[in-house]
């Protein structure tokens, strides 16, 4: 048995860091068929790459997440990751949101669009429509509504026009081909508040028109590939959904729903089926199904004990999902009745009919927002699209208790080949039976620790809080105790408040960072970069002084506004280093002067790719300075010569590591590029292969100051030496034989931390904390014992603090993982010995809402 390691842990749940609501999620749509196919189903031959989840809050914010895994992965057990942030105007919220098509004309039936391909747009209870500029992480353009509030908005499938649900009773249509933003139409004005809306199917144009622009010889080719929209159907506050021509703007036949006492219902919800079936969810907890023809109702359902505020389609458009304000998720499915006269393409009202089968309780409160991945596109029965049976579609919710939860959404009737479960979270894969899971919450960079000062900020939506960590008290017979949150008896306080500070910002708070020694502050909006001087005076309680002239020396330096989206400090607190949020620019920043000054711009991130030896090679410009089998030459290049390229591209530079010594400064973007700095000589060193996906983790071993740590979404490793600027064997063998219970955690990597004992104790084992929202994985970094993983391990019992036990007799020292504290969101070590563990759990979380509705049964137990 080797040496015992044993930790402090300072288990810190008073940081009252607060996730905001989840209002809206959007899945991006999929571009129409080709209506030259005529009667022909789409069929979707390959599965589909998983598209960018989009995640709209109360605060305003709008969270973008990737798939972890890669293109060709059909399952990922940390499903969508945090990419990037979209920062909302303060003060501001966020009610829907919706993803279009660009370009739709410069995509394929299957392609899945990314993000340069889509547009993003969003309201938040005003008269604004916002579409954002995800690359910049702003608002790209407004526009009003000339209608008052806007309560709801739906593009139509062919990504063409955008139409809103407006305050005084009209719906008005957006125009956006051609990548524009204009009026296009106004409809008539109805007395009541628009409160939902849903495009019915478009119209191919008929073969017969096709042949007579064959026979006329007409030029344009766009004609025959226009899909007609012809009906849309709103949920108004009057008790009634109507179906509107889109051509003429008026109303087509009112539908009236169920009333109680004479009270408005009011219809929250609605969606049409391919078949122009409308479904629709309304305050008293109704669902109902609606012939369009006719106008009359088909079905309804007492499935909800409150309002139904939400419901989405499973891909192939046979299962409809509800949800609302009794936190239950209801699936309707389409039996089939008829005799089977009907077409196999086609869904016909008389061949089938819904039956509520399922309803499972996944969240705790209110449930805002519904979406399912691939998204089901409202298409005529002839042009259907079929999706590939092996795969289950996903289906994400989010509501008041602030967590996005996915759930495998495969129908009952999946039995005829083995569906793959994308989430891995369980063998069964319908929605009946399978296991959901929670995403973690989306802290980003709000949570920041002084080690020599002992200070924990946190940044919130408007404002910074910093708290000091005592010293711990003298040892127990066991060695350490664990240090928790005083109770009320308790004589000993094992921290205290500092600071409390409210900023005047026009954004929400996008990053901030804290010194090493605790002398300087730095919080950022999209706009402004504010520093301050921190000083303890004699009562304990921290003074901020704000350097008044800071954005004046930043933006000499920078063109537009001073912003910054990540920021670190050098380890002996003189330097600030920082990634300004609208020009991808790196600044390198001295504080030890009277006042502060820019020692260096670096604009290496602002690169276009560029091809090398058959390869593409991301933001650079010469073959000199990488080579793909890893090791990469010195840049010489200087500012001149990369501003007098090509036009620079604008990315977001979210990770940013200094080791240790202060000599090396790594910082990487969302385009998966990793550039490394030398601080000692303020000169770019070298630019690493770009990865599949961008870093998550970005860290140096404090051990070997030269050596790079890099964590990515999907949990997989990468170790590169800065000096000899190359992968190391031994670092390519830790990242090849990861331990599987880590590569597969259900929730991504999202830190890394080494314990400073390491520092002074010769010979003794190396090793790094992993972090995720659920887990604290310890991963040995002794060369020796990764050489010998794959053979012998040496077995040592390792324990981290009562009643933590980290490992025993049996376990191998390169690896072991806990799963003690849940929500995680910072972990850290403040010295030899001491780790500190924030947690946030949800049970606090959730005791600043209102109650959950709740209606008891008589005589149930």
């Amino acid at each position: 048995m080797g040496e015992t390691t044993t930790l402090a842990v300072h288990r810190c749940r008073f940081v009252d860091y607060t996730p905001s609501a989840i209002t809206a999620l959007a899945f991006p749509p999929l571009p129409l068929p080709s209506s030259a196919k005529g009667k022909q189903s789409t069929s979707i031959r390959k599965s589909l790459k998983f598209g960018t989840l989009a995640v709209g809050h109360a605060n305003g914010n709008i969270d973008l997440c990737d798939w972890a895994g890669g293109e060709r992965d059909l399952q990922s057990s940390q499903a969508w990751v945090l990419q990037k942030t979209l920062p909302g105007p303060y003060p501001s919220k966020v009610d829907s949101i919706t993803f279009v098509i660009r370009y739709p004309d410069d995509l394929n039936d299957d392609d899945v669009p990314s993000c340069s391909d889509l547009r993003l747009f969003s309201s938040g209870g005003g008269s604004e429509l916002l579409e954002w500029d995800m690359d910049r992480a702003c608002v790209r353009r407004t526009i009003g509504s000339q209608g008052g509030s806007i309560w709801c908005m739906a593009a139509n499938p062919a990504s063409t026009l955008l139409a809103l649900g407006c305050e005084d009773g009209t719906v008005r249509l957006l125009s956006l081909t051609s990548d524009t933003l204009t009026h296009y139409r106004r409809f008539d004005r109805v007395k009541c508040r628009v409160l939902s809306i849903a495009w019915g199917p478009p119209v191919p144009p008929s073969p017969k028109k096709r042949a007579a622009n064959a026979v006329e010889g007409s030029d344009d080719e766009d004609d025959e590939e226009v899909w007609d929209d012809v009906w849309l159907a709103t949920g108004g506050s009057d008790s009634s959904i109507r179906k509107w021509d889109v051509s003429t703007g008026r109303v087509i036949d009112r539908m009236g729903t169920d009333k109680v006492r004479g009270e408005r219902t009011l219809v929250w919800t609605v969606g049409v089926l391919g078949d122009g079936t409308i479904v629709s969810g309304d305050s008293l907890g109704i669902v109902k199904f609606w012939d369009s023809r006719t106008c009359t109702q088909l079905q309804s359902f007492q499935g909800h004990g409150a309002d139904v505020l939400c419901l989405t389609v499973s891909p192939d458009g046979s299962t409809v999902f509800t949800s609302g304000v009794d936190q239950k998720t209801c699936q309707f499915s389409l039996v089939k009745t008829g005799s089977g006269n009907q077409s196999s393409n086609s869904l016909s009202r008389s061949s089938g009919r819904w039956v509520q089968t399922c309803s499972r309780r996944m969240h705790s409160h209110d449930v805002r927002a519904l979406a399912v991945w691939p998204p089901y596109t409202t298409l005529p029965p002839s042009h259907r699209r079929q999706f590939p049976m092996d795969v289950a579609p996903i289906l994400a919710s989010g509501g008041l208790d602030m967590s996005v939860v996915v759930t495998p959404a495969a129908l009952p009737s999946t039995t005829v080949v083995k569906v793959i479960n994308p989430l891995s979270t369980s063998v069964d894969c319908t929605f009946e039976d399978s296991y959901h899971r929670r995403l973690a919450y989306s802290t980003g960079s709000s949570l920041q620790v002084a080690r020599k000062a002992r200070l924990i900020s946190c940044m919130r939506d408007s404002g910074v809080s910093v708290w000091r960590i005592l010293e711990r008290p003298s040892s127990d017979e066991d060695g350490f105790a664990e240090l928790q949150n005083p109770s009320q008896d308790s004589n000993h306080a094992a921290w205290e408040k500092l600071l409390e500070m409210d900023l005047n910002v026009h954004t929400n708070l996008v990053a901030s960072g804290i010194s090493d020694d605790g002398r300087w502050l730095v919080v950022s909006d999209l706009y402004e970069t504010k520093l301050f001087s921190l000083d303890l005076d004699t009562q304990g309680h921290l003074k901020p002084h704000r350097i008044r002239d800071f954005s004046s020396i930043l933006q000499t330096h920078v063109s537009g506004h001073t912003g910054g989206l990540a920021f670190q400090f050098t380890p002996d607190s003189t330097k600030l280093v920082m990634s300004t949020a609208m020009s991808s620019f790196i600044l390198v920043i001295d504080l030890s002067g009277e006042k502060p000054r820019v020692l260096r711009r670096f604009d290496h991130h602002r690169l276009r790719d560029s091809i090398v030896r058959n390869r593409v090679v991301k933001g650079r410009k010469t073959d000199d300075d990488a080579e793909m089998a890893g090791v990469t030459a010195e840049v010489e290049e200087s500012e001149d010569e990369i501003e007098g390229g090509s036009t620079p591209v604008l990315v977001s530079v979210h990770r940013i590591s200094i080791s240790p010594d202060g000599q090396w400064l790594a910082t990487s973007d969302d385009r998966a590029r990793t550039h490394i700095f030398n601080l000692d000589s303020i000169k770019h060193h070298s630019v690493l292969p770009s990865f599949s996906s961008p870093v998550q983790v970005l860290s140096f071993d404090p051990t070997r100051p030269s050596v790079l740590i890099m964590g990515f979404p999907d949990n997989s490793l990468q170790i590169y030496n800065v000096e000899s600027r190359q992968f190391p064997t031994w670092g390519k063998e830790l990242c090849n034989n990861l331990p599987k219970r880590f590569r597969l955690a259900h929730d991504p990597v999202l830190g890394v931390t080494f314990d400073p004992a390491h520092h002074f104790t010769n010979g003794a084992p190396r090793y790094a904390l992993f972090w995720g929202s659920t887990w604290i994985c310890k991963l040995s970094f002794n060369e020796a014992a990764v050489s010998g993983m794959n053979r012998k391990r040496r077995r040592e019992s390792v324990k981290l603090a009562p009643p933590v036990a980290w490992g025993d007799e049996s376990s191998p020292v390169d690896f072991k993982m806990i799963t003690h504290y849940r929500p995680i969101l910072h972990v850290d070590f403040l010295e030899r010995g001491e780790l500190l563990v924030v947690e946030r759990p949800l049970v606090d979380v959730l005791s600043g809402l209102p109650p959950a509705y709740f209606k008891h049964k008589y005589g149930a137990s």
